[in-house]
C-alpha cells in the first residue's frame, strides 16, 4: 500500500504549480472573527480537529494575543484545499489584526497577498477597520470577497424574521459594494463587485463552524428559512448538524479556489504597482509573468522571531526561484547575505524546505542586517520593490527607560530590533539626553511593545505618560537663503515653499517614487505637470522624503553631479528633525536654485556641503511663516440617543468637532474629529457620560494646523521636553 502523503509533501508538490497557488489574507475590523474563521479554514484542511476550531483561535500564538483574546501581529500558514472534483489548490493565508493599533501588520500582510476574505459581523456591518483594511487592500490591488459572519446574533439578538434578516444583508452587501467602487482601481470598480450569483458573498457563523453561499445553498437544499428554524428550536445538535452539512471551510475555499486570482494572474496588473522599475526589462517582465526561471525578485514584508532559527524573513517571490544555501543580494542594504533555510508554515510550526519558486510566500533564515520592506534578488543592480507605507502614522509618544540602569545596553538593542519587526513602531534613541523614545499608533500599541520588552527580552521599564508627535511645516514662500561651507569656500542658495495638495496626492498614492531619485519616467513628469508642476522643475527632483520634495533647479554648475547626493542628505536630515521642534517636517518643497562651489573637490567634501545646505534648508523654514500640526484622530461613536448632548458636549470641550450624526433607531452614530492630544482618557470619560453604554473606534487621521492662541505655548513645551533652548 502505497505511504500516505504528508501535508508538507502535498505543500511541496502544489508550489511548483503555480494556477493552483491562492495567496489571501482574512482582513476585517476588531472582534469580527476572523481568527476564528481562520481556525475553521485549518480544521477543514485537517490542520486542527474540529471540536477546537473557532474555539483554540490556533494562530493567536503569542502568549498576550491568548490573554487579551486580540490578535496583535500577521499569522501564515499553507493550507492545502481539495475540492469535490478531486482539485487540490495551495492556500497560502495570513490571518491578521483587527485592532486598529497593529494595522501596520495589515499593510505588509497585503503586499503578499493577491485576494482577500472580508469578514464583517452581521450586526455591527462595515465598521471603520473594515473600511481601513478594505482601502488598503484596494489601493494595492487585492481582490475582496464578503464574509457575513455572525448571522446567528440576527435571530436571537435582533429577531429578524427570516425576510427582514435578507433585507439587512442585501443592505451590507450595498454598503461594501459602494466602498469599492470608490477605492477600486478604474478598471476593477465594476468587476471586484462582490455578489452572492456570483459566488463571492457567504454568510455565517465561525463559532458554530457553517456557512452558505448561494452555490452551497444549492448543493445541500438549505435555505435561510432551515437556519431560522435551527436557531429558533434551540436544538443545540441541529446547530451541531449543520456544521457537518455545510461547514465554513467548504464554502470559503470553494470561493477562493473560484473568485480569487492565481499569481500568474494577479501579477500582471498588481506588479506596476508594487515595482517601479522598466516593465520592458528582463526583470520587469519576469515578475509580471511570475516566471520562476527569471531573475529572482522577493519582496520581505515581515520579520519574525523564532526561537530557534532567530529571526526569520518573511517574504513573497514575485520572480524567479530560491534554493536553500544561496547568496541573495539586499538591495536597500546593498550587502550580500546567504539563505541558510527556507520554511513554510503550519500555522506556528515552521518546515524546512529546499527551495521555492515564483508565486509562493516563504520565510528565510540566516540573513543579517535584514528589515522589513528590503528586495532580495540574484541581481546587484536592480529597482527594488515600492516600500510598504501604512495608512496611518505613530502619534503617541511614551519615553521609556530601565528600572536598573545596567539594563540600558539590553534595552536599546531590544528597541532596535523591535523596530525592525514593526513598520508603525519609531525609536529614538538620544545618547547626549539619554531619552528612549517610542512612537506608535496609540495607547495601546505601545501597551504591548512595553508588555514585549518585559516578558520577551526579561527587561523591567518606567515609562512616562504619552506625548503627542507634531509635525511641523511652513504656510507661505521663503526668500533664498544662503547657506556658507565652514571654509567658506562654497555657497548654496535655497527657497522653500508648501508642496501642493495636487504633488502630495501623487506621493501618497504611491505615483512618484521615493527616497533619492535618479530619475523620472516621462509618464511620472506628465504627471507632475498636470498637477501644476513646471516640466524643468519636475525634471529636477532629486529626492522625496516622507511628503517633502527636493528639487534641483541649478542650470550650468559644473561640480553640481559630485555634491548632488551631500545635498539630499542634508535635505533628508532636517526634514527628519525640523528647525522648530526637531518633529518630522511635512509638505515642503525644497529649491536649491543656485550655487557656488571650489573648483578644488578637497574643498567641497561632506564636512563642507552637508552643514551649508542643512543651514540654508532651516533659515529658509524658519523664514517661510513655519507652522505646527497636530494629529487628529477621526471617529466613529455609537452610543443610545438619550446620551447624545452628554457626549456631544464632552467632545466640543476637548477641541472636538462634530462631522456628522445619525441616528439608527434609538441609537446615534457619530462621526467627530478629535485632537490626540485631548483623546488620552476618551475611552473612560465617553464610558461614564454614558453609562458604559457608549463606545467608539478610529476611522482615519489626519493632521491639521495648530490653533494660533496655542502654537506659541505648545512649541515653548516641546523645546523644554527635548532639552532646546528657547527659540
Amino acid at each position: 500500500m502505497p505511504e500516505k502523503e504528508s501535508l508538507t509533501d502535498k505543500v511541496v508538490r502544489l508550489m511548483s504549480q503555480q494556477t493552483r497557488i491562492r495567496n489571501i489574507g482574512v482582513i476585517a475590523h476588531v472582534d469580527h472573527g476572523k481568527t476564528t474563521t481562520c481556525d475553521t479554514l485549518l480544521a477543514g484542511c485537517g490542520m486542527l480537529s474540529e471540536e477546537k476550531a473557532g474555539k483554540q483561535l490556533y494562530l493567536d500564538s503569542e502568549k498576550v494575543e491568548q490573554e487579551r483574546q486580540m490578535t496583535v501581529k500577521s499569522s501564515n500558514v499553507n493550507m492545502v484545499y481539495e475540492r469535490a472534483d478531486g482539485e487540490e489548490y495551495l492556500i497560502n493565508l495570513i490571518d491578521t489584526p483587527g485592532h486598529v493599533d497593529f494595522g501596520g501588520h495589515v499593510t505588509r500582510a497585503v503586499r503578499s497577498i493577491d485576494g482577500a476574505i472580508v469578514v464583517m459581523d452581521s450586526v455591527e456591518g462595515v465598521m471603520p477597520q473594515t473600511e481601513m483594511v478594505l482601502k488598503q487592500a484596494l489601493r494595492d490591488k487585492v481582490r475582496p470577497i464578503l464574509y457575513i459572519n455572525k448571522i446567528d446574533r440576527l435571530i436571537m439578538e435582533m429577531r429578524f424574521t427570516p425576510d427582514e434578516m435578507q433585507k439587512h444583508l442585501v443592505k451590507l452587501i450595498v454598503q461594501i459594494n459602494s466602498f469599492i467602487k470608490d477605492l477600486a482601481p478604474p478598471e476593477f470598480k465594476e468587476k471586484w463587485q462582490v455578489n452572492v450569483q456570483n459566488n463571492t458573498v457567504a454568510f455565517g457563523a465561525s463559532r458554530e463552524n457553517w456557512a452558505l453561499s448561494v452555490k452551497r445553498m444549492k448543493e445541500t437544499g438549505l435555505s435561510f428559512k432551515d437556519i431560522y428554524d435551527v436557531y429558533t428550536s434551540g436544538d443545540k445538535e441541529k446547530i451541531k448538524e449543520l456544521s457537518k452539512k455545510t461547514p465554513v471551510y467548504k464554502v470559503l475555499l470553494e470561493m477562493v479556489a473560484e473568485s480569487l486570482p492565481s499569481p500568474l494572474e494577479a501579477q500582471v496588473y498588481r506588479t506596476p504597482m508594487i515595482w517601479h522599475g522598466d516593465l520592458e526589462s528582463d526583470v520587469g517582465k519576469s515578475i509580471l509573468k511570475c516566471d520562476p526561471n527569471g531573475p529572482l525578485m522577493i519582496s520581505v514584508t515581515n520579520i519574525e522571531i523564532d526561537p530557534q532559527a532567530g529571526e526569520v524573513a518573511v517574504g513573497r517571490i514575485f520572480s524567479g526561484k530560491l534554493s536553500r544555501g544561496e547568496d541573495v543580494f539586499l538591495i536597500n542594504n546593498k550587502q550580500v547575505n546567504k539563505v541558510q533555510q527556507i520554511y513554510i508554515w503550519k500555522g506556528p510550526q515552521k518546515f524546512q524546505v529546499e527551495t521555492a519558486a515564483a508565486g509562493n510566500q516563504i520565510g528565510m533564515a540566516g540573513l543579517k542586517n535584514i528589515t522589513a520592506g528590503e528586495t532580495l534578488s540574484s541581481l546587484q543592480d536592480v529597482t527594488p520593490f515600492e516600500p510598504v507605507k501604512h495608512i496611518l502614522q505613530p502619534v503617541v509618544v511614551k519615553a521609556i527607560e530601565p528600572k536598573n540602569p545596567k539594563d540600558l545596553p539590553k534595552l536599546i538593542q531590544a528597541l532596535k530590533e523591535l523596530e525592525i519587526y514593526d513598520i508603525t513602531l519609531k525609536v529614538s534613541i538620544n545618547h547626549e539626553t539619554g531619552e528612549n523614545l517610542i512612537a506608535g499608533l496609540g495607547t495601546l500599541h505601545l501597551e504591548i511593545i512595553e508588555d514585549k520588552l518585559r516578558r520577551a527580552y526579561g527587561i523591567e521599564i518606567v515609562s512616562s505618560q504619552p506625548i503627542v508627535v507634531y509635525k511641523e511645516s511652513i504656510s507661505s514662500r521663503s526668500p533664498v537663503m544662503e547657506g556658507k561651507s565652514p571654509n567658506k569656500h562654497n555657497r548654496f542658495y535655497i527657497y522653500v515653499e508648501p508642496l501642493s495638495s495636487e504633488i502630495n496626492e501623487l506621493i501618497e498614492n504611491g505615483d512618484l517614487p521615493t527616497g533619492r531619485v535618479k530619475s523620472l519616467s516621462q509618464m511620472e513628469i506628465n504627471k507632475l505637470v498636470e498637477a501644476g508642476m513646471p516640466r524643468d522643475e519636475a525634471k529636477g527632483i532629486a529626492a522625496i522624503y516622507g511628503d517633502n520634495m527636493f528639487v534641483d533647479a541649478t542650470r550650468g554648475v559644473i561640480h553640481i553631479g559630485e555634491v548632488i547626493e551631500m545635498c539630499v542628505e542634508a535635505f533628508t536630515d532636517v526634514m527628519k528633525y525640523g528647525p522648530q521642534a526637531k518633529e518630522e517636517v511635512t509638505g515642503v518643497k525644497v529649491v536649491l536654485s543656485d550655487t557656488v562651489l571650489h573648483e578644488d573637490s578637497i574643498h567641497r567634501g561632506p564636512a563642507q556641503v552637508i552643514p551649508a545646505v542643512r543651514d540654508a534648508i532651516k533659515d529658509a523654514i524658519i523664514n517661510a511663516s513655519p507652522i505646527l500640526l497636530e494629529p487628529i484622530q477621526v471617529i466613529r461613536v455609537d452610543l443610545p440617543m438619550s446620551f447624545l448632548s452628554n457626549i456631544s458636549a464632552l467632545i466640543q470641550s476637548k477641541r472636538g468637532v462634530i462631522d456628522n450624526v445619525k441616528e439608527e433607531g434609538d441609537k446615534a452614530v457619530m462621526s467627530a474629529e478629535l485632537p490626540v492630544a485631548s483623546a488620552f482618557n476618551f475611552t473612560n470619560e465617553l464610558r461614564s457620560g454614558s453609562e458604559g453604554r457608549g463606545s467608539w473606534s478610529l476611522s482615519g487621521e489626519k493632521f491639521r494646523r495648530l490653533p494660533r492662541e496655542i502654537y506659541v505655548q505648545v512649541l515653548k513645551q516641546i523645546r523644554e521636553r527635548k532639552g532646546l533652548p528657547p527659540l
